[in-house]
């Protein structure tokens, strides 16, 4: 007998793997949550029935979600990680030096623990003594921060459940507060492909486009989540990730990458019409 997961992407749409085994499952007071192991695409964390991360496309996410942000910045020390709970996003941070300081907080401390018992590929270096963990609600966690991160990463759900108020303005202000003079956002901006996902990316884009001097979205691939063409929302006060990436500082580095570089970098900025369309439209 065969076992297949099936996410349906919408309506019309069903993305299926063929499961090996059933390696968890559990519900938390927020959500539901599995981890499961499949043939193509090895470990898989499921929450809600969602696809959040795969031990064979993760890393694509991942670097995308961070590196972007440090080539602009070499200068960054304290980070703000909200959400992220299978901890690949920190596992990427922990790779720099000059970062000192890693504040994750997630509000369900159930999805960090199956990822450090299952997941081991992105939970590796959530013990980093940089890194600080704290199981609560992120958006009460930043509304008295000022001046504090250097860079802010939003790394959530889907806007629904546990994950509305990360796509808030309210949200959204105190991040900008949160953030240093040279301070950069960035968050998980949906997809442009089908309409449900396209109007959440819209309605997020449109809010930071209010609130930063400088906002811009950028696109990556991603084969397991809805239509595989995703965005991210870079906002800052100060710094265009084009005109002031420092291609040669982070190249000095010698950070081995399978996804992003440089000149990725600069071609991510670089959107379809019909995604340029959508950004531009206020309606």
């Amino acid at each position: 007998m065969e076992l297949w997961y099936t996410e349906n992407q919408t309506e019309n749409v069903n993305f299926s793997m063929k499961v090996k085994k059933h390696l968890y499952s559990a519900e938390s007071e927020f959500q539901k949550i599995d981890v499961i192991d499949t043939y193509e695409f090895g470990r898989v964390l499921v929450i809600d029935n969602w696809t959040m991360v795969t031990e064979k496309d993760e890393f694509i996410y991942h670097e995308m979600i961070t590196h972007v942000a440090l080539a602009t910045n070499p200068e960054i020390k304290n980070v703000l990680v909200i959400g992220a709970g299978d901890g690949g996003t920190v596992r990427e941070l922990t790779r720099y030096k000059n970062i000192v300081n890693i504040d994750m907080v997630e509000i369900d401390e159930l999805v960090v623990k199956a990822s450090i018992e299952h997941l081991p590929f992105t939970s590796n270096k959530l013990s980093d003594p940089r890194v600080n963990l704290f199981f609560e609600d992120g958006i009460k966690f930043v509304e008295d921060k000022k001046n504090k991160y250097d860079l802010i990463i939003v790394d959530s759900t889907d806007p629904f459940g546990p994950g509305e108020g990360l796509f808030s303005t309210a949200f959204y202000t105190d991040c900008y507060n949160a953030l240093t003079e040279n301070g950069i956002l960035i968050n998980q901006c949906e997809s442009p492909y089908y309409s449900h996902n396209a109007y959440e990316m819209k309605r997020s884009y449109s809010k930071l486009n209010k609130l930063f001097n400088i906002c811009k979205a950028y696109q990556y691939h991603m084969p397991t989540y809805p239509s595989g063409h995703m965005i991210f929302g870079f906002a800052s006060k100060k710094l265009d990730p084009v005109k002031d990436l420092n291609a040669e500082n982070w190249n000095a580095l010698g950070l081995e990458t399978k996804y992003y570089n440089t000149e990725l970098h600069k071609g991510a900025f670089c959107l379809p019409n019909y995604v340029l369309d959508m950004l531009n439209n206020n309606e």
